[in-house]
């Protein structure tokens, strides 16, 4: 078998100059999921029993289903009549229908049920366990031979197995079960027992347990038997809930201490990397996950503990499959407590070097991305139960059977599958955040894409609305690990306004739809205080700049530590903390937060750094790590928290809370913005407010444990002054972590550098357009969705704009007209367009050729032609000229002298960034 090569999470970039356009994005189509994964995630359509599916086995492209049902009907909306089926059906692997073999599995008293299949060796006997008494009225006692080619049942193969048999286990010559049983044909059997698989006769193996036996499986040798279920005892010797022995004797070979006494084995499976063995159990301290164990001497090399009722594991081409319903593997540094998540694929075994034991254990190798979605469904609310991989066709199925009812969010009930090739979902749209602190350069960053069947994927950046892509980076990201990915644009130049959309592709080419545009103005100098926060080292530093949700961007210079907003704060408050630096984000102080988007630990040496404003009496959090998202933490501290007085309190955890605050009196709550800076490092912990030292304790230490970053909230309780509320009422911007110390000089400088002067910059969209036609004297065009320029005959655009005035102390440093070619073929001209002042008056209604306005002689600047293509083009204008007219209605004219004409959106266009506009720098004197 291939074996697992694994995956990281780590980020891996590439960048091209050129790519494909948005219409057309060719990938290669060898690899359609990303590897080792083998299956889609897309469900196909499966016919479906009214009830639950226990148990599943193939053989030669039919896959046999047992359980507790009456029926099967056809996929939802699809034709066909409901069919019976007596907890028994068999299905063509490929097309998802019944076949022509029918069973009918009953029982004269109580109900009957299937809950154990397995193929012989030679694929011509099925055998099936559980609690029944007859197949198509054969008399049998629980435990049946089927031969598969003419579908019946083998009178002759008549074992007396008086309670359920739960698994089945099957070599060239012998026939193990597990169950509730006692005995077998009147012989002392104690929930373990082997028939030859022939004639169903009783072998002499012994291997009696003291409660329910749940899992056999036979190792590849066929040397030893691998016995699970709930057990304590094997043939009198102490081995709790998995146990291994010898195949013809049943005496005991290896035994097991170190499984939870209120856990059980509820699956065994092996193949050539190992054994693996799925648990279920109940209580504090229960393990629900997954052990990798070898066969050369059954010691364990892994153990996963997610939490979530492992039910079945299938190992296959060197990954193991799983159904569960994992809703907390935070143990395995994943996702938290919080979503069921039913279906999960990791490799056999680590790739390289297994990490360091932690507890005893070495920890399960990492998920892979296939995530199907299902739900709890019927009965006990499991969700799927047991898993398949039929072929047929040169193409391979994962078939899953439990309780469920709906597969990836549509109704299907106890079956599905899922094929090798064929893969259609596309990834989710990015979101996507552009931002600058110095000319020269524009960070572009997004938060990477979900895909159910691919955990690598390629980002496509496009700019000023391009079909053409600035930059290609690949990226990886799970379900529940969404890590921020990010490209510099080092060719942007100052003063002008760029925009960006990002596509997410995977390896079949499918491909998202465009991130929503996400715009940024190049400033004329370098902004003093996000400059030293990035130069100081952060690597977390959320500035609350986000016009969508929830997408919280990381703007330092390689943490990729984004955030998730939670219960949707109010976005782009104003005014910020900084000068001239951008917008807050606002709390409601009840459940509204931003928590990280990757799990992380975190050293005994850190600073975190937020700005806030508040008037709130009820206290909160305000940023603090916890080993929870949207939940409440468990683990919870390193934060920095307000009392109901205003009070501010920085601490750690190190067996005790250790904190330090400001004085009795010394509040914050006066609804002004303050700077709060939190330390720790060999010298011990320190609280900064507003650049000043407010004390210090010796407490070098901290919790350690795997969390996320919280901003507004998470749990408080049972630490000092608790406040009554653990959520922020307030807002907060500028927030940093370092993984360093932040002296007193760098704290101070950063409060004051926050309060000088800065640039700050407008985007001023036109509020009126038109243009006029030589050819056509009398029209108005002040309706149209484009705009012309041209020499001869003549096309003259008209642009309206309300000027603001420049801000108090500041003066207007630099000018830009940015404006949009259309998508209509020769948009781009090869003549001169100029930019000149409209001296004359006009409107779009009532503006044509006949009675156009007085344009100035003088050009404010001009563009030496335009590329075809539908960009964002951007033309400098006079300062001077500009500056002499802030404040008021100003009105542009864009001509030229050739004949090659210029097509351009106007403000009735819903074109992306396809408003002309101008973009005006205003600094100090």
């Amino acid at each position: 078998m291939r074996r697992s090569r694994g995956l990281t999470a780590a980020l891996v970039l590439s960048l091209a100059g050129a790519g494909t356009g948005i219409g057309l994005v060719l990938m290669p189509q060898a690899s359609a999921i990303t590897p080792p994964v083998a299956f889609t995630a897309d469900e196909l359509p499966t016919w479906q029993p009214d009830g639950i599916v226990f148990a599943m086995a193939q053989a030669n492209g039919t896959v046999f289903a047992g359980g507790t049902f009456s029926a099967v009907r056809p996929p939802e909306g699809a034709a066909g009549a409901e069919q019976e089926a007596v907890n028994f059906v068999a299905l063509d692997a490929a097309t998802g229908k019944p076949t022509a073999c029918k069973l009918a599995f009953t029982v004269g008293d109580g109900t009957a049920t299937v809950r154990t299949l397995v193929v012989s060796k030679d694929n011509k006997t099925l055998y099936a366990g559980g609690y029944f008494g007859a197949v198509n009225g054969t008399p049998v006692s629980s435990l049946a031979a089927i031969d598969i080619a003419s579908c019946t049942p083998k009178a002759a193969f008549h074992p007396g197995f008086p309670a359920t048999v739960r698994g089945l286990a099957v070599t060239d010559d012998t026939l193990y079960a597990a169950g509730d049983f006692n005995a077998v044909d009147g012989q002392t059997r104690e929930r373990f027992a082997a028939v030859d698989a022939g004639t169903g006769a009783l072998k002499p193996f012994v291997a009696n347990v003291d409660e329910p036996g749940r899992a056999v499986e036979v190792t590849p040798d066929g040397k030893n038997v691998l016995l699970g279920g709930d057990f304590f005892t094997v043939n009198g010797t102490n081995s709790h809930a998995l146990a291994v022995v010898n195949a013809t004797t049943g005496a005991v070979t290896k035994t097991y201490s170190n499984i939870p006494s209120n856990s059980v084995v509820k699956d065994i499976s092996t193949d050539d990397t190992g054994f693996y063995t799925g648990h279920e159990g109940s209580g504090g301290g229960v393990f629900d996950g997954r052990i990798g164990l070898r066969l050369n001497d059954f010691t364990e090399k892994w153990r996963d503990r997610c939490l979530g009722a492992t039910q079945f594991v299938l190992p296959y081409e060197g990954v193991l499959y799983s159904s569960s319903h994992a809703h907390d593997c935070s143990t395995e540094l994943e996702f938290p407590d919080g979503k069921r998540n039913f279906l999960l694929a990791q490799p056999t075994n680590h790739e390289g070097a297994a990490p360091a034991p932690v507890d005893g254990f070495v920890r399960g190798p990492g998920k892979l991305g296939w995530h199907p979605t299902a739900n709890d469904g019927l009965g006990e609310g499991i969700g799927p139960r047991v898993m398949a991989v039929a072929e047929k066709n040169d193409v391979k199925y994962m078939w899953v059977g439990g309780e469920f009812t709906l597969i990836n969010g549509k109704a299907q009930q106890g079956l599905t599958r899922f094929a090798s090739t064929g893969d259609v979902g596309a990834p989710t749209t990015p979101v996507a955040s552009a931002s600058s602190v110095k000319p020269g350069e524009a960070q572009v960053r997004w938060r990477t894409s979900y895909d159910a069947d691919d955990s690598k994927l390629t980002y496509r950046i496009y700019r000023n609305g391009s079909a053409t892509p600035a930059a290609t980076v690949t990226a990886s990201s799970l379900e529940w690990e969404r890590p921020q990915a990010s490209w510099t644009d080092a060719t942007v130049k100052a003063g002008q306004s760029y925009s960006y959309r990002v596509t997410a592709t995977d390896d079949a080419g499918n491909t998202s739809a465009l991130s929503a545009v996400a715009s940024v103005t190049i400033p004329t100098s370098v902004q003093s205080y996000p400059n030293q926060v990035r130069a100081d080292g952060a690597n977390l530093y959320w500035r609350y700049d986000d016009t969508v949700s929830p997408y919280v961007a990381d703007s330092s210079t390689g943490g990729n530590y984004s955030g998730v907003q939670v219960n949707a704060p109010a976005l782009r408050q104003t005014p910020g903390a900084v000068s001239g630096a951008g917008t807050a984000m606002g709390f409601n102080g009840t459940s509204q937060q931003v928590h990280g988007d990757r799990r992380q630990t975190v050293g005994n040496t850190f600073t975190v750094e937020t700005w806030f404003k508040t008037n709130t009496t009820r206290g909160g959090k305000l940023i603090g790590f916890g080993n929870n998202t949207t939940r409440n933490s468990g683990s919870y501290d390193k934060h920095i928290y307000m009392t109901n007085t205003g009070r501010l309190v920085f601490g750690v955890y190190n067996g005790s809370a250790r904190t330090v605050s400001t004085g009795l009196f010394e509040t914050y709550n006066d609804n002004k913005w303050h700077h709060v800076v939190g330390t720790q490092g060999p010298g011990g912990i320190t609280l900064y407010v507003d650049g000043q030292n407010k004390g210090s304790l010796n407490a070098a230490s901290n919790a350690t444990y795997a969390g996320y970053w919280h901003v507004g909230g998470d749990n408080l309780s049972g630490w000092p002054t608790r406040p009554t509320s653990n959520f922020f009422a307030g807002q907060l911007d500028e927030t940093a972590v370092y993984p360093t110390t932040l002296t007193q000089a760098q704290v101070k400088n950063h409060f004051d550098l926050a309060k000088a002067p800065t640039d700050s910059v407008s985007a001023v969209k036109a509020t009126e357009d038109t243009y006029i036609n030589q050819g056509a004297p009398s029209t108005a065009y002040g309706t149209s969705t484009s705009l012309a320029v041209r020499g001869t005959s003549a096309y003259e655009t008209y642009l309206r704009f309300d000027l603001p005035a420049a801000p108090a102390g500041q003066v207007l440093k630099s000018a830009s007209l940015q404006i949009k070619t259309s998508t209509q073929a020769g948009a781009g001209t090869a003549d001169t367009v100029s930019v000149v002042p409209v001296t004359g008056t006009w409107s779009g209604a009532g503006t044509s050729f006949n009675t156009k306005p007085t344009l100035g002689t003088t050009p404010l600047g001009s563009i030496a032609g335009v590329p075809d293509g539908s960009a964002v083009h951007s033309v400098e204008l006079d300062t001077a000229a500009l500056s002499a007219v802030l404040g008021g209605s100003y009105s542009l004219g864009l001509t030229s002298t050739g004949t090659d004409p210029l097509w351009i959106w106007s403000s009735e266009s819903t074109a992306a960034e396809g408003t002309p506009q101008l973009v005006l720098t205003f600094g100090a004197k």
